[in-house]
């Protein structure tokens, strides 16, 4: 599959798992949360300088809760609305390019 060597890249580098411990299930939808977080991990898991969010659909106790508010205040991500972040909303392609242009453009 086209996508094989990145996935085992991911993997490899602590971006991403498997959706359990023999699958990667590469057809199923990546969630905001899920994309955020893979920026964030490919990014070296940045501290972020927030300790608390302003969105209020999030919860500390979440993997990706250091990744929204590290993409937040990095102008990653603004949320869906000014006081929600949506992070079990499907991530849709276009969300997906801007969050890496936004992440990684010079």
């Amino acid at each position: 599959s086209y996508y094989y060597d990145a996935v085992e890249w991911a993997v490899r580098n602590g971006i991403t798992n498997g959706t359990d411990a023999t699958h990667f299930s590469p057809s199923t939808p990546c969630t905001r949360a899920q994309m955020v977080t893979f920026i964030w991990r490919a990014a070296g898991c940045p501290e972020p300088k927030a300790l608390f969010s302003s969105f209020v659909d999030l919860d500390e106790t979440m993997y990706y809760y250091k990744a929204v508010l590290w993409a937040s205040e990095n102008g990653i991500t603004n949320g869906t609305s000014s006081t929600t972040f949506s992070p079990d909303d499907d991530c849709i392609r276009a969300q997906i390019v801007t969050f890496l242009y936004r992440a990684f453009a010079e």
